[in-house]
């Protein structure tokens, strides 16, 4: 465990890469994954900032049809887009593996620990899903966010496992890229730990402000938290694990609930 803290710490051995090619490639893995994701929120919310009528009268939704009315052309894109949005993880594993780190195994995304990881996800999961909602409902109805809407897929046999499907990709690229491998290249970078977690944690919200001030601020605090909860585990593994079940319990309760029950909003 000390040797897991202290990569998770920023004290990493000095490689064989010059600080230049790490910080060249550190920028490239982001424009190519969650860094442009950001800038593309930005351009989204000072959109919706603009357009006529309060945030919470629009929506922001996060799975939605590809081919209206033609379903197994729209299960073709739905994969297609799950698979893509993998490659940047694909990558960074690939740059781990050149440093000789071990690749994904060095930040703790590995089989190794199926179990634990699980378990700390869920109770992780069950923490801050309770508390998200409640932000979310609040921030909603002071108008700072707009109506996300989890999904709107027809109702065919894949929508599920589709969903499903989309809540791990968004684990895996988002708890690998940003808390991961961000943190153990800014590490050896000479960040301290206190501007890693803070870079971490504002990057997360960002990606996130296509749905408003509060999907900024609640995933920054969700960001924060799970940096910590990283350093004091070394492992990736949990983080996905958590992340995963909220995004399923958001995306399959919403096709489930959606319409049927008061409190959900809809559009």
């Amino acid at each position: 465990m000390d040797a897991e803290a202290g990569r998770v710490s920023g004290s990493f051995p000095e490689g064989s890469l010059p600080r230049r090619t790490l910080r060249s490639e550190t920028l490239i893995v982001l424009a190519l994954s969650l860094g442009a994701s950001a800038l593309s929120s930005l351009i989204s919310f000072l959109g919706a900032l603009t357009r006529p009528g309060g945030l919470k009268d629009q929506a922001a939704t996060l799975n939605s049809s590809y081919a209206p009315g033609r379903p197994w052309l729209d299960l073709a894109w739905q994969l297609f887009g799950v698979a893509t949005a993998l490659v940047p993880v694909v990558l960074v594993g690939h740059l781990l593996l050149r440093e000789g780190a071990g690749g994904l195994k060095a930040i703790g995304f590995d089989r190794t620990r199926p179990w634990p990881d699980l378990g700390r996800g869920a109770l992780a999961a069950a923490g801050i899903g309770s508390a998200g909602l409640a932000f979310y409902l609040v921030a909603r109805a002071a108008g700072a966010n707009l109506t996300v809407v989890p999904e709107s897929l027809p109702d065919v046999w894949w929508k599920y496992p589709v969903l499903i499907l989309s809540a791990v990709q968004n684990a895996v690229v988002e708890e690998v890229i940003v808390v991961g491998y961000l943190l153990r290249r800014l590490g050896q970078l000479g960040w301290t730990p206190v501007a890693a977690l803070t870079a971490s944690s504002v990057l997360r919200g960002s990606y996130h402000l296509y749905q408003g001030i509060g999907g900024f601020v609640g995933n920054m605090v969700m960001g924060v938290v799970f940096v910590l909860l990283y350093r004091r585990w070394g492992r990736v593994g949990p983080l996905v694990a958590a992340h995963a079940l909220l995004d399923i319990v958001a995306f399959v309760g919403y096709g489930l609930l959606a319409g049927r029950v008061g409190w959900l909003p809809t559009v």
